[in-house]
């Protein structure tokens, strides 16, 4: 296999197993603000007990979103040395003001987050929670920005020729605030808020199924879902807003996503198909020039598609393109339909009657999740094959000493410690959900020492 492949396959694999923790941190980060926030307000010890618990899941994810983020920067010197030169000073800009901005932010007020319970009053360990909510959002913005930066790049100009080309930015806020960056914030915001209330959702609804911590539950499983409602609607339109900047940005990307050929004509979209390539026709369920429709309010206006561009710059999995962004479409209407169901039965006084709703939402954790990593691989496999949209070719952007041989073997070992990585996750988050939200609990959700008490008055 080729180099180039094989090195797009490490890099997708790392980063892809990096992006379960950080929206978990970041979507867990605001339930807990709400927690604490609602503690606070009403002093009931609920609310408090509540944030202790998912403080603690919150501390496994955050450590293996830093562990594993760390790869993808040494990824890039090995693998990417020309695409690194190209793009230093733009990264070098963006990943300082992570570190200044958000990292210190966040990793400051850790400590006082996970020790201070007990030692710091209320109101300081609520600053330390909104502190480290806010360090994981703004480091969301800079790694955001970067990539944003690649895929609609403003506020450069280029020094050097040939291997030596590098863009060097002329304006650092035009920069950050290229075309696709502030939606594409948004965007993964909203994503990150719907992992973090799904998982909330799915271990309180596990609860609610088994009898446990039924009251404590329901005051969870309430924040989490008003959290998911909301949010699973907004989605929709920040994903509406992203999708116009990328016709007007990166038209071959969309045309891809939608499997659109005629360089000029109205467009369908497709709620679900198959795309053949070599016959440029979609084979699937559509809506009749759905497309132009959404992007231009008119039916009949014409949509830029794939054939509009040299074969040579256009993406080449295009039925890869079209399949991961549907998937990341039809797990957002799924999320939307699912919410508003629930809410409705809640102001009904009916939420927790529905068993069957319960076990859904138990699973449920996985589509955000996967919705996430569709839509990334979506936006990735739709630049191609730009790694710099139009100014740098993926395939000129490798390292020119590594060897195909070199990247499988650090492939086969990244493999082998990232599954005993998530093994451990897994087996980490499992048993703290067993456990459950009380220190030395038992199954009715009483401490034990309050039993204890109870027998010893019973028995004098």
């Amino acid at each position: 296999m080729e180099v180039e492949i094989l090195a797009r396959i490490q890099f997708a694999f790392t980063i892809a197993f990096h992006y379960i923790y950080p929206p978990l941190s970041i979507g867990l980060g605001l339930i807990m603000v709400i927690m604490e926030g609602m503690y606070i307000r009403t002093r009931n010890k609920e609310y408090e007990t509540l944030a202790r618990f998912w403080t603690k899941i919150f501390a496994l994810t955050f450590g293996l979103g830093v562990a594993t983020g760390i790869v993808m920067e040494f990824e890039f010197g090995t693998n990417w040395a020309t695409y690194s030169r190209f793009v230093g000073d733009v990264f070098g800009s963006a990943l300082a003001a992570e570190g200044i901005f958000a990292f210190a932010l966040e990793s400051g007020f850790l400590g006082v987050l996970i020790f201070g319970w007990n030692r710091v009053k209320p109101w300081v360990h609520m600053v330390s929670t909104v502190g480290v909510f806010l360090g994981s959002m703004f480091s969301a913005v800079w790694i955001v920005v970067a990539n944003s930066w690649q895929q609609t790049p403003t506020g450069y100009h280029i020094v050097g020729e040939g291997l030596n080309a590098r863009a060097e930015i002329t304006d650092f806020w035009e920069m950050v605030f290229n075309p696709s960056s502030v939606d594409r914030i948004i965007h993964v915001w909203q994503g990150a808020f719907l992992a973090g209330a799904f998982l909330v959702l799915s271990v309180h609804a596990y609860y609610l199924i088994r009898g446990r911590y039924v009251e404590i539950s329901t005051k969870a499983f309430k924040i989490a879902l008003g959290v998911a409602t909301v949010f699973s609607l907004t989605q929709l339109v920040s994903g509406h807003r992203s999708a116009v900047v990328v016709a007007e940005h990166q038209p071959a990307k969309l045309a891809a996503m939608e499997g659109h050929f005629d360089a000029s004509a109205p467009a369908d979209m497709y709620v679900f198909g198959w795309v053949d390539k070599e016959k440029q026709k979609v084979i699937g369920l559509r809506i009749p020039r759905g497309l132009s429709f959404l992007l231009h309010y008119d039916f009949e206006a014409p949509v830029t598609g794939l054939n509009a561009f040299p074969l040579e710059d256009r993406p080449g999995q295009v039925n890869a393109v079209f399949q991961f962004y549907h998937i990341m479409v039809a797990i957002g209407m799924f999320l939307i339909a699912l919410t508003l169901f629930a809410s409705f039965q809640w102001w009904r006084g009916r939420l927790f009657t529905y068993r069957w709703l319960l076990w859904i939402f138990v699973f449920s954790v996985l589509l955000p999740q996967i919705a996430n990593q569709a839509g990334w691989f979506a936006a990735e496999m739709g630049r191609q094959p730009w790694v710099v949209y139009g100014l740098l070719r993926t395939s000129d952007a490798l390292s020119k000493s590594v060897t195909a041989n070199q990247v499988l073997f650090s492939l086969i070992l990244f493999t082998l410690i990232y599954t005993l990585l998530l093994a451990l996750f897994l087996y980490l988050l499992n048993k703290k959900i067993k456990h459950g939200p009380y220190d030395e609990a038992k199954e009715d959700g009483r401490p034990l020492q309050e039993e204890i008490a109870d027998a010893v008055i019973g028995k004098s």
